[in-house]
């Protein structure tokens, strides 16, 4: 059941890699390879929340020893949410026409290398998927060969390799520390860490830095956003909804796993720095988000703005925080794919699908977005920082301005002047968007499972099924 996605997902990219990607065939299989991706994963996710954790290593070896697989509700959780962003970025591309051959493939690489990601207990294999997802990234970036494009995919792939470089530096330096790559052993040992006798401070806190930095430029935090803007703009809109509604999952997921789980005290020990980042993301954003012109930017911005709840809820830690990260995350994937995709289209059904995007962001119910901006204002209340407080209010007030700035200038006048998109895109975007009021009126299942997914954070989630003859054996543990 672990190899299932990934071996789907990496199978249908291998045979997709030699196939024109412009025929329509070729985006329809690639279609039912995507398809059998997200089910397989959410089978995963069904049976990781009804029954535990579920565990496998490579060759019969011992766990942390050989290469580990590992799903647990926090790994299932942005396995699901972000290969349905794929799968909904890559619909919406066959449906207005495929541009180049390599498109379908490189998607279910991303595919490959997220669901790996999110799947694996061992930090080396982490970073073996992070490099198969950014790698595919990277060409995607450069996706429809014109001058702006090309720009964004060497700014794109400059910046991300540096983020690369820091975070193979972080774990390397981890398993020096620790002498293990599985991520509850090093969770385990990093608490017994000495400290550096020269600078006498704990190791592991510079570690966490380079690791922290690491992440915070894959998700576009400031001040590490100055790369986001100009990709998100120039981008094709099926790629800006790729990159801000999945492979910036990667910085999320990251910050939640390393931050929280494997490097817990130190967090404690940046979480007022965490705070403050966040704050001053959500503020900076916003504000370049109501002074952008165009739409693609002013989501860009916008991008920046809502990492910076999730780093802010991250800072708060314990339960309330961790689920409030997990949670926002989740609407935000659903937000920024309907807005982005929505940026590419005309017609007043558009225009409906924008204006739901549009409520989400601003945290306006009945939309899935009000429960994520609830959350972290939850969250907030829990530091009685009545500073901070106000700063998130303002922030949710400007997302409400530049998110109307937008369907005025790009939806309300523009509509009536030209032509509308195809009728298949138009109703796929809509079904998109009804995605998020459903959500919105009927939120139990999302926020249990942010509950759940938060509770692998604070050591409060059952043990590991391996499918041997004792199931309930917890990992590293059994021990």
């Amino acid at each position: 059941m672990l190899l299932l996605p990934l071996g789907i997902a990496w199978l249908t990219a291998v045979l997709l890699i030699v196939l024109n990607g412009r025929n329509r065939w070729v985006g329809c299989f690639a279609i039912a390879g995507m398809t059998g991706n997200v089910v397989a994963n959410i089978w995963l996710a069904i049976t990781v929340l009804r029954d535990g954790p579920q565990q496998m290593v490579a060759g019969g070896w011992e766990p942390g020893v050989g290469i580990t697989l590992r799903a647990d509700a926090l790994g299932v959780t942005f396995a699901v949410i972000s290969t349905c962003v794929l799968l909904a970025a890559l619909i919406f591309e066959v449906i207005i026409g495929v541009h180049e051959r390599r498109f379908p493939a490189l998607v279910l690489f991303i595919a490959t290398g997220l669901t790996g990601l999110f799947l694996t207990g061992d930090v080396f294999n982490f970073y073996v998927f992070f490099e198969i997802a950014m790698t595919a990234s990277f060409a995607l970036a450069g996706y429809g060969m014109r001058p702006r494009e090309t720009r964004a995919a060497l700014t794109f792939t400059i910046i991300n390799l540096i983020g690369s470089v820091l975070f193979v530096i972080g774990i390397a330096s981890l398993y020096h520390v620790t002498g293990t790559l599985d991520m509850q052993s090093i969770a385990a040992r990093t608490g017994r860490s000495d400290p550096t006798p020269l600078i006498f401070i704990d190791s592991t806190i510079l570690i966490g830095t380079l690791i922290f930095v690491a992440f915070s430029i894959k998700i576009g935090l400031f001040p590490f956003h100055f790369w986001l803007p100009p990709v998100y703009r120039d981008t094709w809109p099926a790629v800006a909804a790729i990159f801000g509604g999945a492979v910036a999952n990667i910085g999320s997921y990251g910050l939640l796993r390393f931050g929280a789980e494997i490097l817990p005290h130190e967090r404690e020990v940046g979480a007022y720095v965490l705070i403050i980042l966040g704050t001053i993301s959500i503020i900076y954003g916003a504000h370049q988000a109501v002074s952008a012109r165009r739409a693609s930017e002013a989501l860009a911005y916008s991008s920046i703005s809502q990492a910076g709840y999730i780093i802010v809820a991250l800072g708060i830690g314990g339960p309330i925080g961790f689920a409030a990260a997990i949670l926002f995350t989740i609407v935000n994937s659903m937000n920024k794919t309907v807005l982005f995709l929505s940026t590419g289209l005309r017609g007043w059904l558009v225009g409906v699908a924008f204006v739901i995007g549009a409520f989400s962001v601003a945290g306006v119910p009945p939309s899935a977005g009000f429960f994520g901006k609830a959350a972290i204002f939850h969250a907030s209340i829990a530091t009685e920082n009545i500073l901070l407080i106000a700063l998130l209010f303002l922030g949710g007030g400007l997302s409400f301005v530049y998110m109307f700035q937008i369907y005025q200038r790009d939806f309300w006048e523009r509509n009536r002047a030209e032509q509308a998109s195809p009728f298949l895109a138009r109703m796929h975007v809509l079904f998109l968007a009804a995605l998020i009021l459903v959500v919105g009126i009927w939120p139990e299942p999302m926020l249990a499972v942010s509950e759940q997914a938060a509770s692998v954070l604070t050591g409060d989630s059952v043990g590991v099924s391996t499918g041997e003859s004792s199931p309930d054996t917890r990992i590293g543990g059994g021990q």
